[in-house]
């Protein structure tokens, strides 16, 4: 580098340490200036150049017009490549002069040419490809202005030193240089337009982050309006931004399906190819390895690689700049120590800890943003996955997949792999902590610090043994919630019938037997974890005391000083955060792996083939054909239906008869793909609909029953209500089509709710229809309006495919022909006429069902007048919500309220219970509101804001007021351990050195080996009161909302989804299990941690008090408003 800058002005050195370090008026050399100084920003351009361009040409986002803005950044950009190539013109001009330039003059202006004629070029190429804010030029044009500072101040005071400027051009060019990258910088910090053809421009309220600038993103300001609008008033969703087109479900869960495809599809074909394998040559192979199950782990990995990879980026860097600080603390400590170093060595010190400390701020947050937005679409992507594959697992597979075990995968599995994301990290982030830790205090300690490795290295069997029975104990712990979910769900499914036979204390019983047991393995699993964080908390303390301790008795002459203290302290407090964080790393890991188990065993179930039912090909004329069809509900079961053949022409009526047992709805399940096919082929041509015997109603308005989904077309809609005979309905229902449905069509007739599901499926104007004796829940002469207006020759859907399942023998003279099945095959097939002649099943089939069709005309007949007047048989729904109802009807109703209330008041075992009256004004009162407003299914309760005290209240109250205080008194006992430890360990930096050594060795060694041993017992102490203390609210909690929801009248369960419900039994006790612990325990570990810095600080320096409580005052502000910008949180713990 000296050879570069030559002779002459510029021959000094590249580097002079008197100049720069050892003096007072520090400066750099021309040389350095010149050269280095000035190609940092360049060398930075061009090496993040590739990466910016490949992240560049893939992004689609529009193009940005050409703007002012646009166009004063390209002017600069141009006049610094004048400037640039001005200096290069006049470096060449001295050299034909005859003055020999130094070779420095002509390669930096020509490097910083073309760096700024590349920066040019960027920002037309951002322009165009609809970047708003660039964060690679901000910084680009930071180091530009960074790095020219220094020559802004040596310029100056080298004109001041010698009364006249030596080279006026290249000063001048200086500042102009100066002047234009200071524009560029700041132009650079303002975003420019949204791009055209981007999605902002459709989006009436997108998220502001994807147009936030690179200054916006890095402190987080894009957030700030909102922030301050949930301050000044409770957030509502309407609030909220949209979603961005990442984080949407439909995109997250297609990615992750087409990865798991992927790995299915690499599993099964190796599987394939070893099963052909002859048998010769298998004996010779029978040492290969069997094909690996698909991984959905390595699914997750390939889905998220980006994230991962950006989260591991940001970590890598927040990791290397935590060790910049202990150095400087060393450095600071010699300043200090020697009273001849320059002042302005301590200013620059103290400024490097706070930008190296901002800067680590700034990283980390990042990291934690990139993270938890991960993490939040994992959740999102496992919960669409699982949520697709259980639509369409085969029906052995449901007989083992329990609806519990469905709803914990979706609920608590899917929020574990949530929960592991922040530290999953650490899996490489804490070896490389621990080891750059080690090799920094080998530099102060030597090879004393080999026996706090070994410490480590020790412990590690120990907690892996841990790890190993906190999982054993997860597997069984999960079953037994599997159970308890799956016992709820089918409580809330038969809460009426439970009821009305009073079973409640039975069921209680049940669950809270298998609730015993899982708390019996929740505690084991909890103690197991307070006895890793006891091991993991004690792990730097010992290695702190095992190798200050070799140190200092190894040799005699071993001093610990300030420097060596107060520097290894530091480190050691770097490699605490990794060890700490290691059990909850640990225990985050073995849960989650449990969860991957348990979600990868369920993804690689049987599914139903969805090529089972030919679409594509089909015999001309005919809308359905079944070529000798065999079909199954399970593989282990035997043939449900057997050697079908049965071809339906387009636009028929075709009815399909038979005993009860024979496989009528089977035949339909095979239609639809819903069964198992062994042979034969099965073709179906076109849209289909089906209505199910049982019919199907969503929780929503009945208007959105019957459109399902679809675009609304009034005229469609009208005939299929008219056609479908629920106008009438209409006129009752309080709403009218708005009127909410409550859950399973509560508060509808079965009648209603059949006519309801058949409008549904007139209104989806499908090709085929499939009506799994859609009649039978209506009365006949409703049967014989619906037969005429939709199904029948004459009907809204003549023209159409109609396969019709009855027993309704009147309507079989009207069909094209008619199927008769026995025993899972068809007996006869034929029209009506033709069946009668041959006196065969069908004969038999009317013999059997002509009896009772008869009386049901008859007694059609004499209710008539009493049916148009009750609509559709309302009494058996238990309805609030019909008008114009006789006085008989009100006091049957009345009574069957009081019996539904009777029941769920019923006695507890040898205790019994208050009974509780209903006030008839309140219950009227509730009823004319509901009438009023059509809506039926209440609202969450939810609360907004802070959450209150009597929240934190309830829940100390839980665990025990007493075990609350010693918990709180065991870490307070803990952090005066902790700083008694330190303010020792400072004192000993203080002992006189005799001789070159110090006394008392072995007494200041003992005392901070007690006090850290004191420091880790009560860790484990408080740890165990936890899990004490946590149990019990747990088991006190959920008794509390078990015998709560058990004890809810009726009208509670109908007006309430059940899903809500089993949510507060599956995700929220899931939390208060096992999230709410753990997160008390690393709040009082923050809290007490602070206080106890803040005494230690303001007891050795009384004059940090006026800059705390001005930043506590911030601090506080900055925390309500964060608070207050929450979303409502759902007052779970007090509501239920």
């Amino acid at each position: 580098m000296d050879r570069l800058c030559g002779s002459g002005e510029l021959g000094s050195k590249f580097w002079d340490s008197n100049l720069s370090i050892y003096t007072d008026t520090p400066d750099l050399t021309p040389c350095f200036q010149n050269s280095l100084l000035a190609w940092i920003p360049c060398i930075y351009l061009w090496a993040a150049l590739p990466c910016y361009l490949f992240y560049l040409r893939h992004r689609q986002s529009g193009y940005i017009v050409l703007t002012r803005l646009s166009k004063l950044k390209t002017s600069l950009g141009v006049l610094l490549w004048c400037v640039s190539w001005v200096d290069l013109f006049y470096s060449f001009h001295g050299l034909i002069s005859g003055s020999a330039p130094a070779p420095v003059l002509f390669v930096t202006p020509l490097v910083v040419g073309i760096t700024m004629l590349l920066a040019t070029l960027l920002i037309q190429y951002e322009r165009l490809r609809g970047v708003q804010s660039s964060g690679v030029l901000i910084i680009f044009w930071l180091l530009c202005v960074i790095c020219a500072i220094i020559p802004f101040r040596s310029k100056i005071l080298s004109a001041m030193a010698e009364g006249k400027i030596l080279d006026p051009l290249r000063f001048t060019t200086f500042y102009i240089y100066f002047a234009l990258v200071l524009c560029a910088l700041i132009l650079s910090c303002f975003k420019d337009k949204p791009p055209l053809f981007s999605t902002e421009n459709i989006d009436p309220n997108p998220c502001p982050e994807a147009s936030a600038g690179f200054l916006s993103r890095l402190s987080f300001w894009w957030f700030t309006k909102l922030a301050i609008l949930g301050y000044r008033r409770p957030l509502e969703e309407r609030d909220l931004w949209t979603l961005d087109e990442e984080d949407c479900s439909h995109k997250l869960v297609q990615r992750l399906l087409e990865e798991w495809q992927k790995q299915q599809a690499s599993g099964p074909q190796a599987a394939a190819f070893e099963q052909k394998i002859p048998g010769e040559d298998e004996v010779l192979l029978k040492a290969r390895p069997k094909s690996q199950k698909p991984s959905f782990l390595w699914a997750l990995v390939r889905t998220f690689t980006s994230s991962l990879l950006m989260g591991a980026f940001f970590r890598l860097i927040q990791d290397l700049l935590s060790f910049i600080n202990p150095q400087l603390l060393s450095i600071l400590i010699r300043f200090i120590s020697d009273p001849t170093a320059p002042s302005w060595w301590g200013f620059l010190l103290a400024g490097l800890m706070f930008m190296s400390s901002m800067m680590q701020t700034l990283i980390l947050h990042q990291y934690y943003h990139n993270i938890f937005v991960m993490a939040l679409r994992l959740r999102t992507a496992i919960i669409g996955v699982v949520y697709r594959k259980a639509l369409v697992i085969t029906n052995s597979v449901k007989r083992e997949s329990t609806v519990g075990e469905m709803v914990n995968l979706m609920s608590v599995d899917a929020q574990r792999f949530m929960d592991v994301s922040p530290f999953i990290n650490l899996l490489w982030s804490a070896p490389l902590q621990v080891i750059l830790a080690i090799y920094f205090l080998w530099q102060i300690l030597g090879p004393s610090v080999l026996a706090g490795v070994a410490v480590i290295v020790l412990l590690i069997p120990l907690n892996g043994a841990v790890s190993m029975k906190m999982r054993s104990y997860q597997v069984q712990q999960m079953k037994f919630k599997d159970s308890r979910i799956k016992l709820m769900n089918e409580i809330l499914n038969g809460i009426k019938v439970l009821k009305l036979y009073a079973w409640e204390p039975s069921f209680l019983e049940q669950i809270e037997g298998i609730r015993q047991s899982e708390l019996h393995l929740l505690r084991k699993g909890a103690y197991l974890q307070a006895i890793s964080t006891f091991i993991w908390v004690c792990t730097p303390f010992l290695v702190t005391l095992i190798t200050l301790g070799v140190y200092v008795c190894v040799d005699e002459n071993n001093v610990l000083d300030a420097e060596k203290a107060f520097v290894s302290l530091s480190l050691f407090n770097i490699l605490k955060i990794p060890l700490n964080m290691l059990p909850q790393l640990i225990s985050g890991l073995t849960q989650a792996s449990v969860s991957l188990k348990r979600i990868q065993d369920f993804l690689n179930q049987d599914e139903l083939d969805p090529q089972c039912v030919e679409r594509k090909t089909i015999s001309p004329g005919y809308a359905i054909t079944v070529h000798n069809g065999t079909f199954t509900w399970a593989q282990d079961l035997p043939p449900a239906l057997h050697s079908l053949n049965i071809q339906i022409p387009k636009g028929s009526l075709v009815a399909v008869v038979g005993p009860v047992g024979c496989g009528k709805s089977s035949l339909v399940s095979a239609l639809l793909g819903e069964m198992e096919k062994l042979e034969g082929t099965v073709s179906v041509k076109g849209s289909v609909a089906y209505v199910p015997q049982q019919a199907w109603i969503q929780n929503c308005t009945l208007q959105e029953n019957v459109l399902f989904g679809q675009p609304m077309r009034p005229k469609l809609y009208q005939q299929a209500l008219e056609t479908c005979a629920l106008l009438a309905d209409l006129d009752v229902l309080p709403g009218g089509d708005q009127t909410e449905i409550g859950e399973k069509g509560i508060n509808l007739s079965g009648g209603q709710r059949q006519r309801v599901s058949l409008a549904r499926a007139v209104y989806s104007d499908a090709n085929i229809f499939l009506l799994d004796d859609p009649l039978s829940a209506v009365d006949s002469h409703v049967a014989k309006h619906i037969f005429d207006q939709v199904i029948g020759p004459e009907g809204v859907l003549a023209g159409k495919t109609r396969v019709l399942v009855t027993h309704g023998i009147s309507f079989l003279p009207q069909t094209d022909f008619i199927i008769v099945l026995a025993d899972g095959q068809v007996s006869e097939m034929g029209h009506y006429s033709e069946l009668l002649q041959h006196n065969g099943s069908f004969a038999n089939f009317l013999r059997n069902y002509a009896p009772d069709e008869d009386q049901k005309d008859s007694e059609a007949l004499q209710d008539a007048d009493e049916e148009v007047l009750l609509v559709e048989d309302t009494l058996s729904t238990h309805t609030d919500l019909t008008d114009n109802e006789p006085s008989m009807y009100e006091v049957r109703k009345q009574f069957m309220r009081q019996m539904s209330s009777m029941s769920s008041e019923g006695e507890s075992q040898n205790r019994p219970v208050p009974k509780r009256h209903t006030n008839p004004s309140e219950k009227e009162i509730q009823v004319m509101k509901a009438k009023e407003t059509g809506a039926l299914i209440k609202e969450e309760t939810a609360e907004t804001g802070n959450v209150k005290m009597n929240v934190f209240w309830d829940y100390a109250k839980s665990v025990g007021l007493y075990t609350t205080l010693a918990i709180c008194l065991l870490y307070a006992g803990q952090s005066a351990a902790a700083i008694g430890a330190n303010v020792w360990l400072s004192d000993w930096t203080n002992d006189a050195v005799v001789d070159g050594r110090q006394n008392n060795t072995s007494q200041r060694l003992g005392v901070y080996a007690a006090l850290g041993i004191l420091q880790g017992l009560l860790v484990m102490l408080s740890a165990f009161t936890m899990v004490v203390g946590s149990v019990q609210a747990a088991r006190l909690l959920h008794a509390a909302l078990l015998h709560n929801k058990i004890r809810s009248p009726q009208s509670f369960f109908d007006t309430t989804p059940s899903g809500r419900i089993l949510n507060r039994f599956s995700k929220d006790i899931y939390v208060i299990d096992e999230v709410l612990a753990p997160t008390i325990l690393m709040l009082f570990n923050s809290f007490f941690i602070s206080i106890s810095t803040l005494v230690v600080i303001v007891a050795s320096t009384p004059l940090f008090i006026v800059v705390v409580l001005p930043l506590a005052v911030l601090y506080g502000f900055v925390q309500s408003l964060s608070l207050d910008a929450e979303l409502t949180y759902p007052a779970r713990l007090t509501a239920q």
